[in-house]
């Protein structure tokens, strides 16, 4: 099967046109073209509780960037 064609690249700079942060605009970090999503740099940041591993021995809440479904998002000039 194919995958859908998206109008952003990873590396691209993309605003987001539509939802809560609307206005922002940052660096594609992802595109997800299956599940629709795009992860911008720094413009949703989310916080995800991490278990203790040999990669991480602390463990405890990390702040990352969250999806944005990608018909919110539009790129950038």
């Amino acid at each position: 099967m194919s995958r859908p064609k998206t109008h952003v690249k990873a590396g691209d700079n993309a605003v987001v046109v539509a939802g809560n942060h609307k206005g922002k605009s940052g660096k594609v970090l992802s595109v997800n073209s299956k599940k629709q999503q795009v992860i911008l740099e720094g413009v949703r940041p989310i916080k995800k509780a991490i278990r203790r591993s040999e990669a991480d021995p602390e463990g405890g809440i990390v702040e990352k960037d969250g999806p944005i479904h990608l018909s919110n998002v539009k790129k950038a000039d």
